[in-house]
């Protein structure tokens, strides 16, 4: 499990993305591009050494791009991360000396890799000799292995999910946009990564694809707790996976039941018809009733609108289709990559104008058991 107080403080990251650095295939790295540059003093990759991440990418601004990391000592990096996911979750072994370099210069190594960095030897021995930190985002420590305690009962903080017709779908986009635009209104908003692209970039969270299944739900719920104990008034949770997709399913609905969400942002990618199994993407009003009818056991959450993701959309194609998708469901829509999260920030204001839920009664032996 990260530390917060280390994710959170003033960072100067050089991003290790070397012959892998692509608008597709350094996620992270991208990720950290986007959301978090000010942090960013540059990026390695030999192949395209010599040049600005925008060039490359579109997105970084003048971020350089350097050869080697002893080419980026002078801009005095305190962190090195690791900018991709590769197939198998190991880092590539060509980069292996590069992170060995920078642990001798006392640089802390910042992973998301499947595999964690400390399972090598002569990684974990030479970070040891230095006082290195090796920041696993995918570590999820023994105090996460939890079900769920069914604290939202007792929840004052207003909790909102991301959830998506399909993988893929903005979710984290959406998630983050929503958090940063609740920050700059002075909100006291917290944001809870759920993968290790919004760990990184908020500062918190727990990585749900590395929990066990029965602790999914408890380990989201120990996050909100505790953002919640720090006084937060919104919580905003980085939602995973659709519950239409039959491949994972199980992370969503985990996902739910873990964070129990007063309100929704359900993220559509309105160019895609069929998902990664090849199902048809279900009509919208289905899917807003499918999720909602899945809370309102517990709670009287909704579906406050619509994130679309536009992607492979021209302006005027988005227009027409916000507009079909606000007359099918009812609900607001918004592409928060176009600056357009106040609209989703104007439809839960008014919810939560309106909203009005009262926990049940808690019976004895669950009050005996969870709560004293």
């Amino acid at each position: 499990m990260p530390d917060t107080r280390k994710i959170r403080k003033e960072r100067r990251i050089v991003i290790l993305a070397d012959g892998q650095f692509s608008s597709l295939g350094s996620t992270i790295a991208n990720a950290a591009l986007l959301y978090i540059p000010e942090q960013v003093v540059g990026v390695i990759d030999s192949k395209s050494a010599g040049q600005s991440t925008q060039a490359v990418i579109g997105i970084g601004g003048t971020i350089p791009i350097f050869r080697s990391l002893d080419d980026c000592l002078h801009l005095s990096p305190t962190c090195m991360l690791i900018g991709v996911t590769p197939p198998g979750g190991q880092i590539p072994p060509e980069w292996r000396p590069v992170v060995l370099g920078a642990i001798k210069q006392r640089i802390e190594i910042i992973s998301g890799l499947e595999t964690p960095l400390a399972d090598d030897p002569k990684i974990r021995s030479l970070a040891s000799k230095h006082s290195v930190s090796l920041t696993e985002l995918r570590e999820v420590p023994e105090s996460h292995r939890i079900i769920a305690q069914g604290s939202w009962r007792r929840r004052r903080a207003k909790v909102i999910l991301t959830v998506g017709t399909e993988t893929s779908s903005g979710k984290l986009d959406t998630a983050f946009h929503i958090y940063q635009a609740l920050r700059r209104q002075g909100v006291a908003a917290a944001f809870i990564g759920t993968g290790q692209t919004g760990i990184l970039i908020g500062g918190r969270g727990v990585a749900v694809d590395a929990v066990p299944g029965d602790f999914l739900a408890g380990a989201v719920e120990l996050e909100i707790d505790k953002a919640a104990n720090e006084g937060y008034e919104y919580i905003i949770v980085e939602g995973q996976g659709a519950l239409t997709h039959c491949g994972v399913s199980a992370v969503t609905l985990g996902l739910m039941h873990g964070s129990m969400p007063d309100a929704l942002v359900l993220c559509h990618q309105p160019t895609r018809k069929i998902d990664s199994y090849g199902m048809r993407i279900r009509p919208l009003p289905e899917i807003i009733d499918l999720h909602e009818r899945l809370m309102n056991i517990f709670k009287p959450s909704r579906i406050i609108g619509i994130s679309v993701n536009s992607m492979g959309l021209s302006r005027d194609e988005l227009r027409v289709i916000k507009e079909q998708i606000a007359a099918e469901t009812e609900k607001p829509v918004a592409d928060v990559i176009r600056g357009e999260e106040d609209i989703l920030l104007e439809a839960l204001a008014e919810f939560f104008a309106s909203y009005s839920y009262s926990p049940s009664s808690i019976p004895a032996e669950i009050e005996d058991r969870f709560f004293k």
